[in-house]
């Protein structure tokens, strides 16, 4: 018997049920083979406005990398001697380097060129370079020769006696001419003594925000405080926390545990202030003299 007698009777021995299920399961084969052979499942309607789409924003990606790579942060003309540390390591230098400027300055010394500059931070040749076209001395260490000459000429036997003036009768021009003092300190200083009224004490200076030790030292020398009678007093037993808030001297959560102490304990006096929690005891001397009891 031959292969082909085999298969037939193989075939024969099934149901008819079972050769009709046979013959859709090849019939359903050979379809799903010709989909797979002649369909096209790649979506090529929208290939062509993807791909253009994605391309622009590939070529607005690749610009802004060019500005960013192009991008040089703008530098302004500075005095090296008041280099802070955000300053310091915007310019490039290292953690060391600030550290020896700072501690320099601490001994109330001040370099006076981009050499000496070098010689105390020990930057290097290629950032003194760069930075140091931007370095802006005052006029008498640009102008050491003329200025010593000047001096040589006068006649030193009656000394020149350098003239203060009440703080608290100061304008915008006379604050700015103090060395380090510009528009913008010279009017925060005027609106925190609008709020007070008058400056008591020029310790009032530590509390003016931006004001660097040097500059409150040469504010010192040039001003100092007289007249007092404009003052605005508070009255820290009537005052509500809103009132008590706005004093420069007090914040919301001070204002509050001065009305909830006076709630328990009846008015407050002088020798209470100290008992109220948060209370600025190293200032009480200058805050005494603006309430009222």
């Amino acid at each position: 018997m031959n292969t082909n007698e085999t298969f037939k009777q193989s075939i024969l021995s099934y149901s008819k049920s079972q050769r009709i299920g046979i013959i859709f399961l090849f019939a359903l084969i050979f379809i799903c083979q010709g989909i797979y052979f002649f369909k096209n499942f790649n979506s090529v309607e929208n290939a062509p406005k993807e791909k253009a789409q994605w391309l622009s924003y590939q070529k607005e990606i690749d610009s802004l990398k060019i500005l960013k790579s192009n991008f040089k942060p703008t530098i302004y003309p500075f005095n090296p001697n008041f280099i802070t540390d955000f300053k310091g390591y915007k310019l490039g230098m290292s953690v060391a380097e600030i550290d020896r400027l700072l501690a320099f300055r601490k001994q109330n010394k001040f370099v006076n060129s981009a050499e000496e500059f070098q010689q105390v931070t020990k930057v290097s040749d290629s950032l003194l370079k760069t930075i140091s076209p931007y370095f802006k001395f005052p006029d008498w260490v640009k102008n050491k020769k003329s200025y010593t000459n000047s001096f040589e000429k006068k006649d030193f036997t009656k000394a020149e006696k350098k003239i203060s003036i009440d703080i608290n009768k100061a304008s915008q021009e006379d604050l700015i001419k103090v060395y380090g003092i510009g528009e913008g300190l010279s009017k925060r200083i005027l609106e925190q003594k609008e709020k007070l009224g008058a400056f008591v004490s020029m310790e009032q200076m530590n509390d003016i925000w931006g004001l660097s030790p040097e500059v409150i030292e040469n504010l010192s020398k040039s001003f100092h405080v007289n007249s007092t009678n404009s003052i605005k007093k508070i009255n820290i037993n009537s005052a509500s926390i809103k009132e008590l808030s706005q004093f420069p001297f007090f914040k919301y959560n001070l204002a509050k545990e001065i009305v909830t102490y006076r709630t328990m304990n009846g008015d407050i006096k002088i020798e209470d202030l100290t008992k109220i929690k948060g209370f600025p005891v190293e200032k009480l001397k200058i805050i005494a003299l603006y309430l009222e009891f």
